[in-house]
């Protein structure tokens, strides 16, 4: 629950921040899209953190396994939908990309950060086993 929290605080900083620049700047380093790219990030966020729960709760000794599968598939569906992208509308491509790549490592830091918190006290008790 405190992951869920943490994210929803996040995105709300990340809203404002976008809101702001999107005022005071207009178009000039925002995309049009810049909406759907931060709703997009929030979903996968939350999708991928929820496997690598799965993967802690299940089987603890391969959590790799399902962090790493779920960065992967985070990294193939941001590739996708870049590609998609470029493909479909021939204006802005930098922009978006760009856009698209500041919220990437936003939302990656904020869930390698998440997952190390929650992990702290898993390793603590494994170890002391």
């Amino acid at each position: 629950m405190n992951f869920i929290r943490n994210l929803l605080i996040l995105t709300g900083v990340a809203a404002i921040v976008i809101g702001l620049l999107a005022h005071f700047t207009g178009s000039a380093l925002l995309h049009p899209f810049i909406w759907f790219i931060l709703g997009f990030f929030v979903v996968i966020t939350g999708a991928t953190f929820y496997i690598a729960r799965l993967g802690i709760s299940y089987d603890s000794d391969n959590f790799q396994l399902y962090y790493f599968g779920s960065m992967g598939f985070r990294m193939i569906l941001s590739i996708a939908v870049i590609v998609v992208y470029i493909f479909l509308f021939p204006e802005n491509q930098l922009q978006f990309v760009f856009n698209f790549f500041a919220l990437y490592f936003l939302f990656t830091g904020f869930e390698i950060y998440s997952l190390l918190a929650n992990l702290r006290p898993h390793l603590k008790k494994h170890n002391e086993v």
